[in-house]
């Protein structure tokens, strides 16, 4: 990431690990300083090898993601950053979503979002707090979620952070 905001480049990487080379889904998030979310860009999708989606996720991040400005170089020693690997989706019945272990991807037609399980947890949300709030996201009212057109899949998440970039 740093190579990215001070050179405009993204190096290029051999990653021999095999862990690292399977595809799963990932998110990256930028945290202030003070534990404020600065950024956060993911895929769902584990269609490339686990260190290539880090790499994108954490540049678009950094400088991508549409409702932050981009990161100043500046900013870099005072942001946290916290990578979420998630587990495969899989439906999952309401009564058995547990709170701040599951995370959660609701699909109604073309509308989507996705909440991961710390979230939740950090905001202490109820789970009809937690799938109202994931119904919002997706641009739907509030109580979507107890349609029967609408489908709601778990997944859980291995999360690595960081204190510094730098």
């Amino acid at each position: 990431m740093s190579e990215r905001l001070t050179r405009g480049v993204v190096p290029v990487f051999q990653v021999p690990e095999p862990e690292l080379n399977v595809g799963a889904g990932v998110f990256v998030s930028l945290l202030t300083e003070h534990g404020t979310l600065r950024g956060c860009v993911g895929t769902v999708d584990g269609d490339r090898p686990l260190w290539q989606g880090v790499v994108e996720m954490a540049v678009g991040t950094a400088v991508e993601d549409p409702v932050f400005a981009p990161l100043s170089v500046r900013e870099l020693g005072r942001t946290d950053i916290e990578i979420s690997v998630l587990t495969p989706f899989r439906p999952i019945d309401i009564e058995s979503i547990i709170v701040g272990k599951h995370g959660l991807y609701l699909v109604r037609g073309p509308k989507r979002a996705v909440l991961l399980p710390q979230v939740a947890k950090q905001y202490r949300w109820s789970r009809q707090e937690l799938l109202g709030q994931l119904a919002l996201r997706a641009g739907l009212e509030r109580d979507a979620w107890k349609s029967n057109d609408v489908q709601v899949f778990a997944f859980e998440a291995q999360v690595f952070s960081n204190t510094s970039l730098q």
